[in-house]
């Protein structure tokens, strides 16, 4: 029986910190300019000229405390105790907001910039996100907790990024060199206009020739442009999105449990792929002589070399080349045992699955 997933709601977007700052201020401000219009009001209808009234109700609300404008008969008395006591709350309500808004606003802007700038200037081999859209964040959440870098012009959507983001147009290669490109692993453009990632894409293929670039395509015209500008792979959202969907209406099983082992993690085995140096013990032996499934567990279900195809359901007779990438598939401990082996002369033995 096919199983409907529900759906989470979107994301609530939030502003930045600042904004909610910003907006209290607002609100402790117009308090007190209403408090001091008020008794100013409340002088004059005891007799008080206007001078008098707003000089009696500024050294009643800020405490000062100079003495009356003249003597004060009993409601007078009354009104200004109750001036005092809403005055000086609101007052010191509105002074409590600007100092925090001051506060968290130089925090936020200075400390927070800079903490952010020494994250990312840690990172080696981070993927750099450019785009945080709905294709943006849907790929955030299959990283599988690998270092990320997000980049977008919009603080609204930069306000709901839990990680470390640089706020700056993409295609801006000041932009791309704060979010530390030349130590990236991975770029992936996911802005809406192809327009808008065909520059990105030019423009990080310029500034590092060897990073691997994943490009989003609106139109198929446009792929072959994408490519030409440097995009290693090119993804049409679309045209994925109907596969999967004609996928699941032919061979929902097979779509099901290749999303389960590609991104749900509720199954201990993945597929994944391992890359063979060149210096490798692996290269150059066979997959029977290399005993791959033996000494680590793992299943090789395809092997490719840069540039050619694959070769599905490889023989054991096949050759195992330096720089040959094994599709594999196995759990956590027998994938790592395979990267060890792949790099290490003595690798330690993993009992078969």
């Amino acid at each position: 029986m096919m199983r409907i997933m529900p759906t989470s709601p979107p994301a609530r977007r939030l502003g930045p910190p600042w904004l909610e700052g910003r907006r209290r201020l607002f609100i402790g401000l117009t308090g007190l300019v209403l408090v001091l219009v008020a008794g100013t009001i409340g002088y004059v209808g005891f007799g008080l000229s206007l001078l008098d009234a707003v000089f009696q109700t500024v050294i009643t609300v800020s405490t000062v405390g100079f003495g009356e404008a003249r003597p004060f008969g009993s409601g007078e008395k009354v009104f200004t105790i109750v001036l005092i006591l809403v005055g000086v709350a609101t007052a010191a309500y509105t002074f409590g907001v600007a100092i925090d808004t001051l506060v968290e606003g130089y925090l936020d802007g200075t400390f927070g910039r800079r903490r952010m700038e020494r994250r990312i200037g840690a990172m080696r081999g981070h993927m750099i996100l450019c785009g945080w859209g709905r294709v943006g964040q849907a790929i955030a959440r299959r990283t599988g907790g690998a270092d990320l870098v997000v980049v977008d012009t919009s603080a609204e959507r930069i306000g709901i990024v839990s990680g470390p983001y640089v706020h700056g147009d993409a295609t801006s290669e000041e932009v791309l060199r704060a979010a530390g490109i030349h130590r990236a692993r991975v770029l992936v453009t996911a802005l809406n206009t192809d327009a808008d990632n065909l520059y990105v894409t030019l423009t990080a293929r310029s500034m590092a020739p060897g990073l691997f670039i994943v490009s989003r395509a609106a139109s198929e015209a446009a792929v072959g442009k994408l490519v030409q500008a440097g995009a290693d792979r090119v993804v049409n959202p679309q045209d994925l999105g109907g596969a999967r969907m004609a996928a699941l209406a032919f061979q929902p099983h097979v779509a099901e449990f290749l999303d389960v082992i590609m991104h749900d993690g509720s199954l201990e085995f993945r597929l994944e792929e391992v890359e063979v140096p060149a210096g490798s013990p692996l290269a150059g032996q066979t997959l029977r002589s290399a005993r791959i499934h033996d000494r680590t567990g793992t299943l090789v279900l395809a092997m490719r070399h840069p540039g050619r195809e694959f070769r599905t359901n490889p023989p054991p007779t096949a050759q195992i080349a330096g720089g040959e990438i094994l599709i594999v598939i196995g759990d956590s401990g027998q994938v790592a045992a395979l990267r060890a082996l792949a790099t290490e002369a003595d690798a330690p033995r993993r009992p078969p699955a």
